[in-house]
């Protein structure tokens, strides 16, 4: 198509419009500021403000929360365009839903796999996992289990075809997540499974709207709904090892966050997860509070 010297006089508005909207979304790394973001479920937003609380106390960045930003697919593709410099995520998640590979080998050696892949595919690195596994936790009511003395998925699918299942939205499509783990226990339930938001299921199951639901290892509504998790004893599911993901750039033109990371490492264990969880579920206490507790109590930030 040939343009007009009239049409591209038009034309030269929306242009410099699209310049300057690029150039500000290039240069804004380049401020004093770093903007973390985290899913939409109550464990990412806690370990976003643990991240946020981190750099806040120990550098003169300005931090912006960019939370609830859904699932997997979409911080990842904020973190690649640019909008978030880092959010946490989860070993597992990250091989199987973003680089369509099955986890092999033990944790250190999938952490080192999938820090090297990050770095040459995507310049995005991780930082040191936190410390706990989350994994997926097939979970029924605890008077279910005792009545039928189940202990196990393997136990529990011959009782599959007269309950009804609840999973996440993102549990529903991801490789990781039902299709592979029904054929993987040949389970076969009485309708198709209700798909729900994360935070509704574990109320879903005591309520018995649900009679299982694939929820999370260190949800701490566990054990004060008596629910009971069951063993995946078909090892279908890998070690979801939490971790920051970032931006490699952020991290060369912000360098002191790097340490600030590191000091996070190993700091929090599958319980001290599960009670920061039901801190702010179960209770109620705003997600700052809780974060800011759970750092003083660790020598984090005074």
């Amino acid at each position: 198509m040939i343009c007009s010297p009239k049409s591209l006089l038009l034309l030269l508005p929306f242009t410099l419009l699209l310049v300057s909207s690029f150039s500000l979304s290039c240069s804004r790394s380049h401020r004093n500021e770093i903007v973390i973001g985290s899913k939409n479920f109550t464990e990412s937003l806690i370990l976003a403000e643990i991240l946020a609380q981190q750099i806040e106390s120990h550098s003169k960045l300005k931090v912006e929360r960019s939370f609830y930003l859904q699932g997997t697919f979409i911080c990842q593709q904020a973190i690649l365009a640019g909008r978030i410099d880092m959010y946490p995520e989860y070993t597992g998640t990250a091989m199987t839903a973003i680089l369509k590979q099955k986890p092999i080998g033990d944790e250190q050696a999938v952490y080192r796999q999938l820090k090297s892949e990050y770095e040459s595919r995507f310049e995005l690195t991780l930082g040191p996992p936190f410390g706990f596994n989350d994994t997926f936790a097939i979970e029924i009511r605890g008077e279910d289990a005792r009545n039928l003395h189940i202990r196990t998925i393997s136990q529990a699918a011959p009782y599959a075809p007269h309950w009804r299942a609840g999973f996440g939205y993102e549990f529903m499509e991801r490789p990781d997540g039902y299709r592979g783990l029904a054929t993987a226990y040949d389970l076969h339930f009485l309708d198709s499974p209700r798909v729900m938001d994360l935070g509704l299921l574990a109320r879903a199951l005591q309520d018995r709207q649900i009679d299982l639901a694939a929820g999370n290892a260190t949800d701490g509504l566990i054990p004060v709904l008596d629910l009971f998790v069951l063993e995946d004893d078909r090892h279908y599911f890998p070690r979801y090892d939490a971790v920051p993901v970032v931006r490699m750039q952020t991290l060369r033109e912000h360098a002191e966050i790097e340490p600030l990371l590191e000091e996070l490492g190993g700091k929090i264990s599958d319980q001290e997860m599960r009670r920061l969880n039901y801190a702010v579920d179960g209770q109620h206490i705003d997600v700052r509070q809780a974060v800011h507790e759970f750092l003083v109590s660790k020598g984090l930030v005074p």
